[in-house]
């Protein structure tokens, strides 16, 4: 039996101390969003001063800097970068499938903590997130919102989540697709053991909407390696049935399987211009995001220089 893992409510500090300095910036595939930093193109009156320009007559003189005008007998007006929110959509399949664990965690426990760790980061950084847990269909949502409660929201929604179901990764897509009024990021954590035509089907439809998709391929160690030996039964997660196999001799064509979808799965993201992402749940959690965002921040800064 698998060993139990901490209450899943409460965040790991240390892995929120790690994602602190980091940010899931957009890139150029959502609208409104300037080489990586979420901000409007358009002045206006926030926080972040911007430069001064020359008052013309019809400016509020609220804006004047007046130290200028002491100084120099001069005019001017302070301009702002106006920053804008951005919706972050969090896709969790909880899909029997998911319930797989050969070790401490299954895949849900890794998916829905991936999930919590990112919606704390985009929410505080003042963004908008919102949750779907799904298997053939959403099974529970959170609509996107920001502050402390929709934090509790989402925590609450993971918490009570189990896997349950059949897969049905491209029909959720296609679904969510259709629905997103507004242009945003929308990060799925699954296994993709799915149909991949129908799983395309479903990123090509948020591509088109000018949806940025970030796929985080969650897989148990032994899916990977299938390291067993002698006979083996297999329990169908899905409604498969049970099947009694000599371990050592499928082992080969099942490796060669695996590594066929999961390539076809990142050539098409790759072709959509999508971040792939596969981890294994024997991997820490802080180091797989940590660097995932470190370089995906990296990479966006180097757009902005270019």
């Amino acid at each position: 039996m698998a060993e139990a893992g901490p209450k899943f409510g409460a965040l790991d500090p240390a892995l929120i101390d790690r994602l602190s300095g980091l940010s899931l910036v957009a890139r150029t595939v959502v609208e409104g969003y300037m080489s990586g930093q979420h901000r409007s193109p358009h002045r206006g009156s926030a926080s972040e001063f911007a430069q001064h320009r020359q008052y013309v007559h019809g400016d509020e003189m609220r804006h004047v800097d007046w130290k200028i005008f002491a100084k120099s007998d001069r005019l001017v007006v302070k301009e702002f970068i106006e920053e804008t929110n951005f919706d972050c959509h969090l896709l969790v399949d909880a899909s029997e499938s998911m319930g797989f664990a050969s070790g401490r965690w299954s895949k849900f426990d890794y998916a829905r903590w991936c999930a919590a760790s990112l919606a704390y980061l985009v929410l505080s950084q003042r963004d908008s997130s919102g949750l779907v847990v799904f298997d053939e269909e959403a099974r529970n949502k959170v609509p996107p919102g920001s502050g402390p409660a929709q934090q509790a929201d989402i925590i609450r929604v993971l918490e009570e989540s189990e896997p349950s179901g059949e897969t049905r990764v491209g029909d959720v897509l296609s679904w969510v697709g259709t629905r997103l009024r507004r242009r945003g990021i929308v990060i799925v954590f699954s296994d993709f053991l799915d149909d991949l035509d129908r799983v395309v089907g479903g990123l090509r439809r948020l591509r088109h909407a000018g949806h940025e998709a970030i796929l985080f391929q969650i897989l148990d160690p032994q899916e990977l390696a299938f390291d067993y030996a002698g006979l083996l039964r297999l329990d169908g997660l899905e409604g498969g049935g049970r099947v009694k196999i000599d371990a050592k001799a499928i082992r080969q064509a099942y490796l060669e399987e695996v590594e066929r979808h999961n390539a076809a799965l990142h050539r098409h993201a790759r072709s959509l211009s999508l971040d792939f992402v596969q981890i294994s749940t024997s991997t820490a959690l802080d180091v797989v995001l940590s660097t995932y965002l470190a370089r995906r921040t990296a990479r966006a800064r180097g757009g902005a220089r270019a």
